[in-house]
């Protein structure tokens, strides 16, 4: 998976504010996938803020930054209040809580004024502690995708048409994992598809880029071709996210998404679709 697609949801535990904006401004500047949940300054707060998601049934964050000394105490005290789910990451400004944070199973421990290589080793792991979760959890998810994929009334295994699913329906959902979860994303919300170093990926309308594991030419037999139209080796355009087309040199079209689209990468018509697209836009 390409990092730079998938949101690691970060929360900060600190309660010096100019810790909190140091912290932050590192994460921005070094992981601009990182986006920080929230950011709470004592125990109370923390506990408040995690059995709240707990609660309301939202997944934990990915990585929980944590400083030691708290105003109300020190951060040891959370994991006796509740659950930490998330990969934790230490931070302090004296080294004689080691032991202890290695004894909750910390991914690392900086030391303040936190430096650059330190955090990017610590994120790093993170990242790879995830990525290993991740993969442990895809052989069951898929099976579940699987399931999902070829349901049929009436047919246990349906046979597949030119269009790649039972019945020659359309897909109308995609199932995205994310974690331990996985999320329907509706074909109506899809502004467009493409690839990019052999992944496939999702933009939608409400700015999100999930990861597909098809590859392009699967996903454009399943989906409606009177909706979607293959612009090019790369990319998959939906007619409803289309704001305007210019002609470029040498016979190529440019597209412009309408406002608030996340344009990513240039989305061009290649020569030898032009005419086609121009006849599927003015059927």
């Amino acid at each position: 998976m390409n990092d730079k697609f998938k949101t690691l949801r970060t929360l900060i535990v600190e309660d010096e504010p100019l810790a909190q904006r140091s912290l932050g401004n590192l994460l921005a500047e070094n992981f601009p996938e990182i986006m920080i949940a929230g950011i709470t300054d004592s125990v109370k707060g923390t506990v408040e803020w995690l059995s709240a998601l707990e609660a309301k049934g939202t997944p934990a964050p990915d990585i929980i930054f944590m400083d030691v000394e708290l105003a109300d105490g020190n951060c040891f005290q959370i994991f006796d209040k509740v659950r930490i789910k998330s990969n934790v990451i230490m931070t302090t400004a004296y080294d004689s809580y080691a032991v202890k944070a290695f004894e909750i199973n910390s991914i690392d421990y900086l030391l303040k004024p936190i430096e650059t290589a330190a955090l990017i080793r610590a994120v790093c792991r993170a990242k790879e502690r995830i990525s290993a979760a991740d993969a442990a959890a895809l052989p069951d998810i898929r099976k579940i995708m699987s399931v999902f994929n070829s349901m049929t009334a009436g047919e246990e295994s349906p046979a597949r048409t030119e269009t790649g699913l039972p019945g020659g329906r359309r897909k109308d959902k995609f199932l995205i994992r994310l974690n331990d979860r996985i999320v329907p994303v509706s074909t109506r919300n899809i502004a467009y598809f493409y690839s990019e170093a052999k992944n496939s990926y999702i933009v939608t309308y409400d700015d999100f880029t999930y990861v597909l594991d098809d590859p392009l030419d699967t996903i454009e037999r399943e989906i409606d071709p009177g909706a979607f139209f293959r612009i090019s080796r790369s990319c998959i355009i939906s007619e409803n996210a289309i704001d305007s087309i210019s002609k470029l040199l040498g016979g190529r079209l440019r597209i412009t998404l309408k406002k608030g689209i996340r344009t990513y990468p240039e989305l061009i018509v290649s020569r030898a679709r032009a005419d086609s697209f121009l006849g599927w836009l003015d059927r």
